[in-house]
């Protein structure tokens, strides 16, 4: 019998888009963000992507002593791939969002691949009250925001990163990022197997249309050939439309609430839990498996869990 194909879930549990008035299942100390990560990896995440929060207000908080405390307790409980984020919020410096990669020494880390309207304001359409005012600002502000990933920024992060054998999630918004992945290539500073999340349904970024899905799948292919690994994100109601496209073409998945807030229409997930199962049903209903943490090291040539810094 043929062997079935082994999908790696990412999760993404907390993120800095969506702020805490948006959803009261949003992870936002590290007791709940571990929690959440750990449920995420008992369901089948084989991967789980972090953020940290300030537990009073929910503001993002890349300093490495927010994410201290989480990190420690993820690892004690499982043994999945930990992935620290290096894109923070666009609010935040790079040095700022490199901070936690280049403390801890993470296996994986994002490293988002060009500068970008990021455009949150839309939001406030759906979303009127607010318990802190922070939110109401981080959304409204976007207007005018530029998140900023230039060469010499995604440079400077793949040196720092690769210096403590951290590996990286290229994060792809469009077709240009996965041009300017293919320079760094070329230059010699990646290496294959690469790991290509593309995202879907960030304003200013592709749409989420399967024609964008498959565009970028093509562009990928014709780029990197065998080379890399190709997983997905659908940013809200899109996820898991998004996810199944990728699955029928070969690719991975990422799901969690940095993504989406919701489990179905109108629905709140309970947790980034929730979405896991979802989509692993979809999965294995396609005939497929979920690879399991060990099995996405070696299809990602990680370094291992023992060799990080937390």
């Amino acid at each position: 019998m043929a062997t079935s194909r082994k999908v790696i879930i990412s999760c993404a549990v907390t993120g800095a888009i969506h702020t805490p008035s948006m959803s009261r299942y949003l992870p936002v100390t590290a007791a709940q963000i571990a929690d959440d990560a750990v449920a995420a990896a008992e369901a089948g995440a084989a991967i789980l992507h972090l953020h940290a929060r300030d537990p009073g207000n929910g503001k993002p908080d890349q300093r490495p002593e927010a994410f201290a405390p989480f990190l420690a307790d993820i690892r004690r409980r499982s043994q999945a791939v930990v992935n620290i984020t290096t894109g923070g919020s666009p609010y935040m410096t790079v040095e700022e969002r490199l901070r936690p990669t280049a403390t801890f020494k993470p296996e994986l880390a994002s490293l988002n691949m060009g500068s970008m309207n990021f455009g949150l304001f839309h939001l406030l359409d759906k979303y009127k009250d607010f318990q802190h005012a922070w939110e109401r600002e981080h959304l409204e502000n976007s207007r005018e925001l530029v998140f900023r990933n230039t060469f010499k920024d995604i440079e400077h992060i793949l040196q720092t990163g690769t210096a403590n054998g951290t590996r990286f999630e290229f994060e792809c918004y469009d077709t240009s990022h996965l041009y300017t992945l293919r320079h760094f290539l070329d230059r010699g500073l990646v290496k294959g197997p690469l790991f290509i999340q593309t995202v879907f349904g960030i304003l200013g970024g592709i749409g989420t249309h399967p024609e964008d899905v498959q565009h970028l799948r093509r562009t990928a292919d014709r780029l990197f050939g065998d080379q890399y690994q190709w997983s997905v994100l659908g940013a809200g109601a899109a996820q898991m439309k998004v996810a199944a496209i990728a699955l029928a073409g070969g690719g991975n998945v990422r799901v969690g609430l940095e993504d989406s807030l919701w489990a179905g229409p109108g629905r709140l997930a309970t947790g980034s839990a929730e979405q896991v199962r979802i989509v692993r049903q979809v999965i294995e209903s396609m005939g497929m498996s979920v690879a399991t943490p060990d099995e996405a090291r070696q299809m990602l040539a990680l370094k291992g869990g023992d060799a990080v810094a937390f």
